[in-house]
Formats: C-alpha cells, sequence, structure tokens
C-alpha cells in the first residue's frame, strides 16, 4: 500500500466561503478532537493516564449522582487524578461489570442518567448482535458518537486512505436494503467522514449474500477500499484466485466484527497484493483498538476509553500475557459502562516501536466462553496452526469451511462447508484429525452442508463452545 497521505479537502458549510473551508459547528468539534488526537498519539504512557484519570473522575462523579445503578456502587470520595496511586488503588477496588447486570430487566433503566450535561445531546439507542444469544441495549449521546467519528477518520489517517475512493462494504443492512445485484449506493463514505471531508462513493451489499454473488458485485464495483468480516473477506479472496478474478484498483482490505486470524490475513494479503488493516470495536463500547499504521498489533485508543487487561487473579497483564477485557468509555454519560467485561480475552504487547505511547496488544483471542473446554475445568484456546488448517484440508479436499463445536465436555460436533458430500473415508479421516488436535477422548461426530450459517448479525466463529459457563 502508498503509505503516503493523500491530499484532503475540508468541506466548507459557510456561504460564500469555498477555501479555506469552514465547516459547521459539528465539523468543527471534530477537527478539533482531530487536532488533539494527533498530538495525543505521540504521549508518554504517563501522560495519557492522567488525562485518562482527569476524565474518568468526572465520568465517576456523573455516574455516582445521575445514574441510579451506580448511586450504591460508587464511593463518594474519590482521590485527586494527580494522586496516580490512591487513584489507582481506588480504582482496582470497583467492581466489575458484567454482561448479566446490563441484561438485568430492573437495571436497563437503572443504568441511564436522568440527564445530561449540555452539550452533549440526545440520547442514542442501539442493540449488540449478541454474540451469545443475548443481545444487550446500549445507549449513546451525540457527543459520544462525535468521538467514535474521530476515531473513524484517526483509523483512515492513520493507513493514508485516499477518502475520494470507493469504498465497498459487506456487512449486515436493513431488510430489503443493500440486496444483489446492485447493493446500495450513495455519495459519501458515511456521517463521520463525508461530514466534513470531500469523499467518494460508498457501495454496500448485504452480508448474507452468497459468496459467488458477492464475488461478482465485488468486482464490477471495482473498489478501491473493500470492508467486511475476516470470514467473509477470507472466503472472497480464495474465490476470486479460483476464479481468476481481478480487483485491479484495491488498495487495502479492511476487517472488523471478527478475530482476524493470522491465516485469514495471510490468505487476503496473498489473493489481492493489499495490505490488511483490522478493527476491534464493539457496538456499545466504540473502538477499543486499531492496527498500527506499521506494525500488525494493535494501538488502544487511550483518548477514547480505559482498556484493562486482567488475569484470573484480577491483576493487570504484563506484557506476553493474556487475559480477560474490561473497557470504560470516557465519554458516554448516558449509560456509563465502568469496567465492563465485555468477555472477550487479547494478549497484551510491549510499548510499540513506532514511537506511540498508546498501549499494545498483540493479537485478539475472542470471546472467553468460546474456549475448548476439558473435563477437569482447564480451558484452552482452540487455537489452529497453518498446519492443523493443512491437515484438515487434506483429510477432506472438497472443504471450503470449517466450524468445530463443543456440544459437551467429551463431545466435539464437526460443521464443513464442501463442494461435495464427503465419503465415509474422509469423514473419518476428519475424526481421526480432530482427536489428533483436540484430545483422544472426545466423541467426534462431523456434519457437511453447502453453506454455513453466520449469526443474525452477520458473524462467524470457527469455534463454538455451547456449554453453558455453568456447565
Amino acid at each position: 500500500m502508498d503509505r503516503s497521505a493523500p491530499p484532503l479537502t475540508i468541506v466548507s458549510a459557510t456561504p460564500g466561503i469555498a477555501w479555506p473551508a469552514l465547516p459547521d459547528a459539528p465539523g468543527a468539534a471534530l477537527l478539533a478532537i482531530l487536532f488533539q488526537l494527533e498530538q495525543s498519539q505521540w504521549w508518554p504512557t504517563e501522560r495519557l493516564q492522567q488525562a485518562q484519570r482527569r476524565q474518568l473522575s468526572v465520568l465517576l462523579s456523573h455516574s455516582r449522582d445521575r445514574v441510579p445503578f451506580y448511586g450504591s456502587r460508587l464511593p463518594r470520595d474519590w482521590p485527586d487524578a494527580a494522586d496516580a496511586t490512591a487513584w489507582e488503588a481506588a480504582w482496582q477496588r470497583l467492581p466489575i461489570l458484567r454482561r448479566e447486570e446490563i441484561q438485568a430487566a430492573d437495571a436497563s433503566e437503572a443504568m441511564l442518567a436522568d440527564a445530561l450535561p449540555p452539550g452533549h445531546g440526545e440520547y442514542r439507542e442501539v442493540f449488540t448482535s449478541g454474540s451469545t444469544g443475548r443481545p444487550i441495549r446500549a445507549v449513546r449521546s451525540q457527543l459520544w458518537e462525535l468521538v467514535w467519528s474521530a476515531f473513524t477518520i484517526r483509523d483512515h489517517l492513520w493507513h493514508c486512505r485516499d477518502l475520494t475512493g470507493t469504498l465497498a462494504v459487506i456487512r449486515e443492512s436493513s431488510a430489503g436494503k443493500a440486496a444483489y445485484p446492485q447493493g446500495d449506493t450513495q455519495q459519501g463514505w458515511g456521517f463521520s467522514s463525508a461530514g466534513v471531508f470531500e469523499t467518494g462513493r460508498l457501495v454496500s451489499l448485504n452480508v448474507t449474500t452468497p459468496v459467488d454473488q458477492q464475488l461478482e458485485w465485488l468486482v464490477r464495483q471495482d473498489p478501491d477500499y473493500v470492508l467486511s468480516h475476516p470470514s467473509i473477506l477470507a472466503r472472497l479472496a480464495a474465490a476470486s484466485r479460483e476464479a481468476g478474478s481481478r480487483l485491479p484498483r484495491l488498495r487495502q482490505a479492511m476487517t472488523i466484527a471478527e478475530a482476524l486470524r493470522p491465516e485469514a490475513r495471510q490468505a487476503i494479503e496473498a489473493a489481492w497484493n493489499v495490505t490488511v488493516a483490522d478493527v476491534y470495536s464493539t457496538r456499545e463500547a466504540g473502538y477499543l483498538a486499531l492496527q498500527c499504521p506499521d506494525h500488525p498489533h494493535y494501538h488502544v485508543q487511550s483518548e477514547g476509553l480505559r482498556v484493562e487487561v486482567i488475569g484470573e487473579d484480577g491483576q493487570a497483564c504484563a506484557p506476553g500475557e493474556t487475559g480477560r477485557v474490561l473497557v470504560t468509555p470516557l465519554h458516554n454519560l448516558a449509560m456509563p459502562l465502568i469496567r465492563y467485561d465485555i468477555g472477550d480475552m487479547a494478549e497484551v504487547g510491549p510499548p510499540c516501536p513506532c514511537g506511540r505511547g498508546l498501549p499494545v496488544l498483540t493479537r485478539i483471542l475472542g470471546r472467553r466462553q468460546n474456549m475448548l473446554r476439558l473435563p477437569g475445568g482447564e480451558r484452552r484456546w482452540p487455537l489452529l496452526s497453518s498446519g492443523d488448517l493443512a491437515g484438515l484440508v487434506e483429510a477432506v479436499p472438497p472443504l471450503r469451511q470449517y466450524r468445530i463445536e463443543q456440544k459437551a465436555l467429551d463431545h466435539l460436533h464437526v460443521a464443513l462447508a464442501v463442494t461435495r458430500p464427503p465419503s465415509a473415508a474422509e469423514e473419518a479421516a476428519v475424526i481421526a484429525w480432530a482427536r489428533k488436535k483436540f484430545g483422544a477422548g472426545f466423541r467426534v461426530t462431523v456434519e457437511a452442508m453447502a453453506e454455513l450459517p453466520r449469526t443474525t448479525a452477520g458473524k462467524f466463529e470457527d469455534f463454538v463452545c455451547d456449554i453453558p459457563e455453568s456447565g
């Protein structure tokens, strides 16, 4: 990818002024945030943490006074943000917020602020996709959405995208919209970018469209950038190689919503000869981390939220260690989420050679409940290496996609998307492969189908643990 920064054209909203552009009030506020983000990304860690503590202190005071759920959950006396030792000790004593607490019927309204400070705008309601089958309601403010827009543009700027190009998006959409063969087309890359900058076309297609039709549509659109789930883009990359299809203008693939596996990144980059830029975000908390423009790891977006990665002992993980992800958005005063356990696991990394002071996550491992459960209570990540995948393809050559579901402590179900029904010998080879990979004590069943189903949000997980947490 060309790392030279393309020119940006700011849209003027003031009659009689074309240049220098004068944007409207929200546009000016967005540019003010971007100006500060350009500086703060280079701050040392200590300065970032002190600025975070200042904003978190404001958030805590508001939550205690205006949000019923936190009235008795937060202490009335709180250390000064300048006293790092006392402040952090008090923070560690705060209880962790569980998903079940948000979902509780009696807590839903209790988590909303009874009023917002001036300038925060209206309440905006969204629902998470609910990868566990239990979506949650989240409420955000208009100001929070403004900050969210700033991080969207930061991602574009970090990766030197030409905003005047065509962006193709394959993701969930409202019923009847973005349907094949035409999809949907709009001028501008959405309110985050198009409200301030001159941008090109945004073309979109519903994620439930069959892969062959997705590829035909994508080739026809000939975009400069494509954004979708990693599993979607990996399938498209494989299909385009098989069909000999080319995307001559494509400059970068952007991945969202699922954990990006190394093999998926490699497949996409090899098929289309472009880089892949991943985004780690959730609907309820916003951008957690963006891929570094110089390295494949991620930078926590510390100006927008505090991210903690903690071990089983509740202590912060050191570089190289893996733990649970807790998030606290800094600017959503409509429905504060304080030390919210989002259910993900991630690996902490050392400081980045790029010089940014933003914390590093080396890997996003995905949902904790989708770890392999062993009879003795142990959990481990069921990650497949390139050798493991080669073994599975060798066992069943018509394989297009797979998903492994743990149905019980001793039962693994292997679902296969195949171009033809596998033979009895191939099914036996899959069973042998699974027992070698995961353990000889597992009972393994195999199911073949033309296409593996996705969640209602279009997501795909290659390993799913169906054992209840209490089981």
